[in-house]
């Protein structure tokens, strides 16, 4: 499979869109927007994957915590969606840019002829300098929200799935935490980044714990799933922390940042 040299896909989590009380971090959408924009501005194409529909839509809808009933669940996703696109286009339309939104089941996956439709709806997205903004449609899927091993873990394995459809050359996934580490560095003050992983092996998969920020629902499990699925598609995944997203500058530079999974085909 040969790769796009300059197509990116970023993830974003729903830590970093919103800030320590559950409210949505304006700051952050407006960092993420003016730096995906600039590096557009540089010939780089950009595939933006989100999160954050449910943690947005709680918020908007003024609940006190996150619905729990899989109905509620749903509706909160609807409202979130809604505004986070809301959001997304203000920032960009800012700095010039034209987003589109792409919703996206499991069942899209899986069926050849869709997948076709959807590989080609984002290269006549990307021809036009358009960055494309995809998320899982929650408001109708119940895999991400539910199921336990679900195939797309709030997001980052849905990112994965994308960058191996539209052969990206790279994959970066802003997580709430600085790349990946030999024990959790929220535990262990002297644990240590590891700076690159060339085998994603058990060795490395014990090290991953559970469930990351109370925010989000992907810990490094997941993170770490969809790295060894991008990576065996020869897709280089970085994860680094969302909070700083001028980091994305020098990781097109091939500069060290985070944790780099290196491609292997």
């Amino acid at each position: 499979m040969s790769l796009y040299q300059n197509r990116i896909v970023v993830k974003v989590g729903t830590s970093t869109l919103t800030n320590d009380i559950g409210q949505s971090d304006l700051r952050s959408f407006d960092r993420i927007a003016c730096v995906l924009s600039d590096i557009q501005n540089m010939g780089h194409e950009i595939i933006l994957v989100s999160s954050g529909a449910i943690a947005v839509g709680t918020n908007k809808l003024q609940m006190k915590t996150r619905p729990a009933s899989m109905r509620l669940k749903q509706a909160a996703a609807a409202v979130g969606q809604c505004r986070i696109m809301n959001l997304y286009d203000k920032f960009f339309n800012d700095y010039d840019k034209t987003i589109a939104q792409i919703l996206l089941n499991a069942e899209d996956m899986e069926n050849e002829e869709k997948k076709e439709n959807l590989t080609n709806t984002f290269d006549a997205l990307l021809e036009m300098d358009i960055i494309p903004v995809v998320n899982e449609n929650d408001s109708v899927s119940y895999t991400e929200i539910k199921s336990e091993d679900r195939l797309f873990g709030d997001n980052d394995m849905l990112s994965a799935v994308v960058a191996i459809l539209c052969r990206a050359q790279k994959l970066v996934i802003l997580s709430d935490i600085d790349g990946f580490y030999d024990r959790d560095p929220r535990l262990h003050p002297n644990a240590k980044r590891i700076e690159r992983i060339n085998v994603i092996g058990e060795e490395v998969q014990s090290l991953a714990g559970g469930a990351g920020s109370r925010r989000g629902t992907g810990g490094m499990k997941t993170k770490l799933q969809a790295a060894k699925l991008a990576a065996a598609q020869g897709i280089d995944t970085i994860i680094t922390n969302g909070k700083h997203p001028s980091a994305l500058y020098e990781i097109i530079k091939g500069g060290s940042v985070g944790t780099l999974f290196a491609g292997k085909l």
